[in-house]
């Protein structure tokens, strides 16, 4: 005979059990939770490649409706120009913490400070930009010139960059007035307006000018006038003035890039550290040089003398010798006597591009550094100027996209132009040349 045994529980066992029910209830709420946050997150980023393709779709759209491509290529042939290489990883100069970068009062008084984490790397005339707001660049060059501004006890140049935990001795420094438009006086007021003239693209970060033939980019000996000293009048209301980029030679006409901000400053300078910027050339050389498209390649150096100083061609281990690149191509030509030739420098160096046609016998018409050709007669109606413009130049944006600006032919190149009947809307086959 079975006996059913009937299962009692006492209140403490009842305490207990609603006690795990509502921990159950607490986990399951907290998974649910967590699946819901999935859920969001999962929807959140497949919502974001639909505005991806369209942007896509957006992007190339403008490359089908806008201007020829700076890579134009024969079908079937990948562009070479068309996007900023990925094997490189740019490094940008590093930016300061918000602490690190809070405006500081200026030394009246010799004080030593120790480079941080968030200066490591960091250019000796850009580390003070970034901790003195409002310095010129004139003032800081002279500070770093003169030797009062050294770096664990020793001289430093305005390119060096700092490590973390060395010592920089700053000297009493001097902050110029921000400049406002109310507060501009006449001569500034002209300067601004001369500025914007020169202006073919801007925006918040970045300013490309084209400069005139005969104006410098930085003071010099005697420069009382430069680009660099006519940006004083765009300081902003922290007092940062817009920060040359690169430099284009004094007689040198043409795109001129600017960076406005100190944001767009460090990604500008990584892009042509890392040679992601391309840069175009126009010049008209004597001759016409065989083979019309060609790569130049050499090793240039400083030569100093009593009144002037130019680059020469040097040999590899050459103290001082740097190497430099540049393609060329003829894009038209005067019978033998002229050629109107595309430059694409893949390198940088000083004079580069005049040293470099020079070297292959076909020296720029006007240069009075590079012309070697003894009783070479300039045509008749040419200006003894030289005849050099930097034409082009793209360059990756700060904030995505590409700046693409193009500089007209200046007044003296435009007279040569015309006199010697080329066309200055010509297919331009530099567009075709390698990146290396």
């Amino acid at each position: 005979m079975s006996r059913r045994i009937k299962r009692t529980t006492s209140p403490g066992d009842r305490a207990k059990g609603r006690d795990k029910g509502r921990d159950r209830d607490r986990v399951g709420d907290r998974g649910k939770d967590r699946g819901e946050d999935r859920g969001k997150s999962g929807s959140a980023q497949r919502g974001r490649k639909p505005d991806d393709r369209k942007l896509g779709e957006r992007k190339s759209s403008e490359r089908k409706s806008g201007e020829r491509p700076f890579a134009h290529r024969a079908a079937g042939k990948p562009p070479r120009f068309a996007e900023p290489r990925r094997d490189r990883q740019e490094r940008a100069e590093p930016v300061m913490s918000k602490t690190a970068a809070a405006e500081q009062p200026l030394p009246t008084k010799v004080q030593t400070v120790v480079v941080t984490a968030d200066e490591n790397n960091m250019r000796v005339d850009r580390f003070l930009e970034a901790r003195f707001p409002g310095l010129s660049f004139s003032h800081i060059q002279r500070v770093v010139r003169k030797g009062e501004l050294r770096v664990n006890g020793k001289r430093a140049d305005s390119k060096d960059r700092l490590e973390e935990g060395q010592s920089v001795r700053i000297p009493p420094l001097r902050l110029d007035t921000p400049k406002t438009a109310g507060t501009l006086s006449e001569a500034e007021a002209k300067t601004l307006q001369a500025l914007k003239e020169m202006t073919i693209y801007e925006d918040d970060d970045v300013l490309v000018l084209n400069k005139p033939a005969g104006l410098a980019v930085q003071g010099g000996s005697g420069m009382t006038r430069h680009i660099d000293q006519m940006l004083e009048v765009m300081r902003d209301a922290k007092g940062q003035k817009p920060r040359l980029v690169h430099r284009i030679d004094r007689e040198t006409s043409g795109c001129l890039l600017i960076a406005k901000t100190r944001f767009a400053a460090s990604h500008l300078t990584g892009a042509f550290r890392h040679r992601s910027a391309r840069k175009i050339y126009w010049a008209l050389v004597a001759g016409v040089p065989k083979p019309k498209q060609g790569r130049i390649s050499t090793y240039l150096a400083k030569e100093e003398s009593e009144e002037d100083s130019i680059m020469r061609i040097a040999e590899h281990g050459d103290e001082g010798a740097s190497h430099a690149v540049t393609y060329y191509a003829v894009v038209e030509t005067s019978a033998t006597k002229l050629a109107w030739v595309s430059l694409k420098p893949v390198t940088g160096r000083t004079h580069q591009l005049r040293a470099h046609m020079a070297h292959i016998g076909h020296p720029i018409v006007g240069d009075p550094k590079y012309f070697n050709i003894e009783n070479w007669q300039l045509p008749g109606g040419l200006q003894n100027r030289l005849h050099l413009l930097a034409r082009r130049i793209v360059i990756p944006h700060p904030r995505g996209g590409v700046i693409d600006a193009t500089a007209p032919l200046p007044p003296h190149m435009q007279q040569s132009w015309n006199l010697l009947g080329l066309e200055a809307d010509r297919f331009d086959p530099i567009e075709n040349a390698p990146e290396e």
